[in-house]
């Protein structure tokens, strides 16, 4: 890559709008676009952004949310502070960070997003893998926190292990989308699942031996 792959991006038409418009990250446009469509976030509603940094899409969710509503992003590494976003720092699969961000939000969320991604290595199996393993992470810390009827959407590299992704979230909500936003690379082989109407898990379906528990 080197010089080549920076000449590349700086001539990036949705490279050069993040800079021109202030947004963090091209990705921003993704959201853009994918609300657009889809109109998962609405003014007023409270979002979880998993694996939000630099912040380009905490940056849209609240565009979008409005002042009566709340982003809360989450990220293992550090991000700048963003107005209208409150930011906690932890890793996901961890029930301090989980509580963290349950106490933050006040009660159960309306939507969750998720662009996250794997570093990448270039061995296309391992990498299509370990993003499914990043999806899958994102729509369990989604059960945790949607409320019934709440959106969804995560970044998935396309690949052998897609279709049993698609299966998983199927099972959980009411509309399942695959969809490709024009912001997305012509090379790339990612593609976000837009999930609306979170219905939660059949009993027939539960995987963990938590969800079996009896009581509140």
């Amino acid at each position: 890559m080197g010089k080549n792959w920076v000449l590349q991006k700086k001539r990036d038409h949705y490279y050069r709008m993040a800079k021109r418009e202030n947004y963090r990250s091209r990705a921003s446009y993704k959201l853009k676009q994918i609300n657009s469509k889809f109109h998962l976030i609405r003014q007023g509603d409270r979002v979880i952004d998993l694996g939000s940094s630099p912040g380009g899409w905490s940056q849209v969710a609240a565009e979008l949310a409005g002042e009566e509503g709340t982003v809360i992003s989450v990220d293992i590494d550090p991000m700048r502070p963003i107005r209208g976003v409150k930011f906690i720092r932890g890793d996901m699969l961890l029930e301090e960070t989980l509580k963290k961000v349950e106490d933050a939000a006040g009660g159960k969320v309306d939507v969750v997003i998720s662009d996250m991604s794997p570093n990448i290595s270039g061995h296309y199996s391992y990498d299509q893998a370990r993003s499914v393993e990043l999806a899958e992470m994102a729509v369990r810390t989604a059960e945790k926190l949607l409320k019934p009827g709440g959106n969804f959407v995560t970044k998935v590299f396309q690949g052998d292990l897609f279709p049993e992704y698609l299966k998983i979230v199927r099972e959980r909500f009411a509309m399942v989308k695959v969809y490709s936003p024009k912001a997305s690379r012509s090379a790339s082989s990612e593609v976000y699942v837009v999930c609306k109407g979170y219905r939660g898990i059949r009993e027939d379906k539960q995987e963990r031996p938590e969800q079996h528990r009896s009581g509140p």
